[in-house]
């Protein structure tokens, strides 16, 4: 295999049926890449540059992403883990987060090499007859052998009619765009597996799979997810991101440099390695791996700058002196978490007022854990928001 498969091949889960995969990737053809995203919710953070980055790898080799964003889907909600039904988005919603998609995915894909299809331009034209002759090729005991839907079944807790149609739905998405590779993470699986069955129930050629695994949150306990607050966002500015990098347990080093940092199997053999000697400072890889994600999301300049105000900031324990300025009107009181809220989008409301009452906000240097906390703005006050973002105040 070149360098770029083997490259490709590292850090993979699982790979159906692997021959094939190989045996494409070995070919001449200008492969169709099938990823597809719900647009249920309007970030991407690094769990969804997992495999980002395995699609411009593919894209470097010549091949074309078909990013689809399912806008049909997303209205039924992938059941995917979920113990409950989940509430569907309304199509105004899911507009909104699918115009964000396309901005962020082209932080790291190759826009000449990507294919934005929504599957809403082939599902809302199905007929009654046609989601009929759909719905036949499975069986509700097939369905019930997936994971999620055995354990809410076992349980007694309600499954939804159109929860099962969800897979059919993302199954027929392959038979619609004729892909020859369909990649996902472990969690997935079911889905990805659908569609290769329907494709060769619709006598297509059937796809090869990959699945990648789950990039866990910067906390080391759950699954990235910004609902769960343990996410590095991609549209984050180059401080946070590098912040929260630097703050990982160590026992998440190898596994993001694995998942993240596109690296072939000797280089990760070696980033093991350096791990285990006893030498090492977990500190200097996690620069590393700080450097190396800010300069592939924002540059190689904002990497440096980012690099320098972290030395600035929690090495010297000092304010920086290039904090964004914020303008607050003077002539009124102002409640403080309605302030961070304009400044600070990334946080939700609720995530403001939990980082409130466990004592991360700062105003000057009062720590203010009071959420209803109003204060009079006055010129040169000093906004700490969490542990990296700095806001010099502006009354006026």
């Amino acid at each position: 295999m070149t360098q770029d498969i083997q490259k490709f091949m590292a850090g993979l889960e699982e790979v159906i049926p692997e021959v094939m995969v190989k045996d494409l990737l070995q070919s001449k053809k200008n492969l169709r890449i099938k990823f597809g995203a719900d647009p249920s919710a309007p970030d991407l953070h690094l769990g969804h540059m997992v495999i980002l980055n395995k699609l411009r790898l593919l894209q470097d080799m010549g091949h074309t992403v078909l990013f689809l964003i399912g806008d049909f889907t997303a209205m039924i909600g992938d059941p995917t883990g979920k113990s409950e039904t989940r509430k569907p988005l309304n199509k105004e919603q899911i507009q909104e987060n699918a115009l964000t998609y396309q901005k962020q995915v082209f932080k790291i894909l190759e826009p000449n090499k990507t294919e934005i299809v929504y599957n809403s331009t082939w599902l809302e034209s199905l007929s009654s007859t046609d989601m009929l002759k759909l719905m036949a090729h499975h069986t509700v005991a097939r369905m019930l052998e997936r994971d999620d839907f055995e354990k809410r079944f076992k349980s007694g807790s309600a499954i939804g009619l159109h929860e099962f149609l969800y897979p059919l739905l993302q199954g027929y998405d392959s038979v619609v765009l004729e892909n020859d590779l369909e990649i996902g993470g472990t969690d997935q699986k079911f889905n990805l597996l659908m569609g290769r069955h329907l494709q060769k129930e619709y006598g297509k050629k059937q796809q090869a799979i990959v699945t990648l695994p789950i990039l866990e949150g910067i906390n080391g306990v759950q699954k990235m997810s910004k609902s769960l607050g343990n996410h590095i966002g991609i549209m984050e500015d180059e401080h946070q991101i590098y912040g929260k990098l630097m703050s990982i347990p160590d026992s998440l080093i190898y596994s993001y440099y694995k998942l993240l940092a596109n690296l072939d199997a000797i280089e990760l053999t070696t980033i093991q390695q350096e791990l285990d000697l006893p030498e090492t400072n977990p500190k200097f890889l996690k620069e590393k791996l700080a450097v190396l994600l800010v300069t592939k999301l924002h540059s190689e300049a904002a990497a440096k700058a980012a690099q320098e105000r972290f030395k600035t900031v929690f090495s010297k324990k000092l304010i920086p002196d290039d904090m964004p300025e914020i303008s607050v009107p003077s002539d009124a009181s102002i409640r403080l978490d309605m302030v961070i809220s304009e400044h600070v989008p990334a946080l939700s409301k609720n995530e403001i007022r939990r980082l409130m009452g466990q004592g991360g906000v700062f105003l000057d240097e009062e720590k203010i854990t009071d959420i209803f906390f109003s204060f009079s703005p006055r010129d040169g006050q000093v906004l700490k928001v969490g542990k990296r973002l700095f806001f010099k105040i502006i009354a006026g």
